[in-house]
């Protein structure tokens, strides 16, 4: 949702700064607004993206040990995702 919301933010900055040629008597400068909401647009992309590589990051652990009782050879595997909380 974060990376839609950046790439949707940066385009409407495009479009305000690019494509609007509207006189508004020096109250209201489009194209900085423009300019403003495609440096938030590409901030929201990065912070969205930075997020969703270190969400799947995980850690495997593989151990293996003899059963002293039988003289098994015994293999444990675990697989630990370090999720958000949120």
């Amino acid at each position: 949702m974060g990376i839609g919301t950046g790439i949707a933010l940066f385009v409407i900055g495009a479009i305000l700064a690019f494509a609007v040629n509207v006189d508004l008597g020096g109250v209201i400068d489009l194209a900085l607004i423009g300019y403003i909401l495609m440096g938030a647009g590409v901030v929201v992309f990065l912070i969205s993206l930075v997020l969703m590589l270190r969400r799947r990051q995980s850690t495997a652990t593989t151990r293996t040990a003899v059963d002293p009782a039988s003289g098994e050879q015994v293999t444990r595997s675990t697989r630990d995702t370090n999720d958000p909380l949120v």
